[in-house]
């Protein structure tokens, strides 16, 4: 073989060479790629396993929101709470009375012996229960009480409006000459209530006054013995 002839054969021969060991780089490259996508692919399950978790999370949320639900209904049972009528009911109590947020006037009446018409309505813009209980009225500065002129506690009233509550005292309700003579009476809305309000009734004699439950009509609130 001649000198020129060999050398385009060496020439040759590393050409196809170097054809070889990029064809194998490439191969390596691809393989390397496959193998990423096939990490790639595998991981997607992975992922799609934490959509599951996602979901687990979902339910435990719906979980919470039942027993938001159950609570809300705990709360709707509460509303039944409230003032005892008497009669195995009770009525649900809304924002108390109190004498300051109430117009006072009274009248004398006649009926059964003569007594005292005690007449409630809630100030422009208030509104307010009175409690199924005895007012509470007072006499002279020994703070005689009236007591109870009814066997049963009547039922709450609530006051707004032209809503009006009527109250009867007897402020004698004994025989004889008995008692001190007075002439205005004090009125609160239970006995705990911090503004009760000093009312003029003329001069009256006082000696075991009673006193009727909060009534809705003036005809109800007349303190018979």
């Amino acid at each position: 073989m001649s000198g020129n002839r060999r050398k385009a054969f060496l020439i040759s021969a590393a050409l196809v060479g170097g054809a070889m060991l990029m064809t194998a780089c490439q191969d390596s490259g691809t393989a390397t790629d496959t193998g990423a996508a096939q990490g790639s692919s595998s991981a997607t399950p992975a992922g799609n396993a934490a959509t599951p978790s996602g979901s687990s999370t979902a339910g435990s949320g719906q979980g919470t929101d039942k027993t938001s639900d159950a609570t809300g209904k705990g709360t709707a049972g509460g509303a039944g709470s409230g003032a005892d009528t008497g009669n195995g009911e009770r009525e649900p109590v809304g924002q108390s009375c109190g004498a300051n947020d109430i117009s006072w006037s009274t009248r004398s009446e006649t009926q059964a012996g003569g007594y005292i018409l005690i007449i409630a309505k809630a100030k422009s813009g208030i509104t307010c229960v009175l409690p199924a209980a005895l007012p509470t009225v007072a006499f002279g500065s020994d703070g005689t009480q009236a007591g109870p002129a009814e066997q049963t506690v009547g039922k709450q009233i609530t006051l707004s409006g032209s809503t009006t509550a009527y109250a009867g005292v007897n402020p004698k309700s004994t025989g004889g000459n008995g008692g001190k003579e007075l002439d205005s009476i004090i009125v609160g809305v239970g006995v705990d209530d911090p503004n009760p309000v000093s009312l003029p009734v003329g001069t009256i004699t006082v000696e075991d006054p009673i006193v009727t439950n909060w009534h809705t009509s003036p005809t109800d609130a007349v303190p018979f013995n």
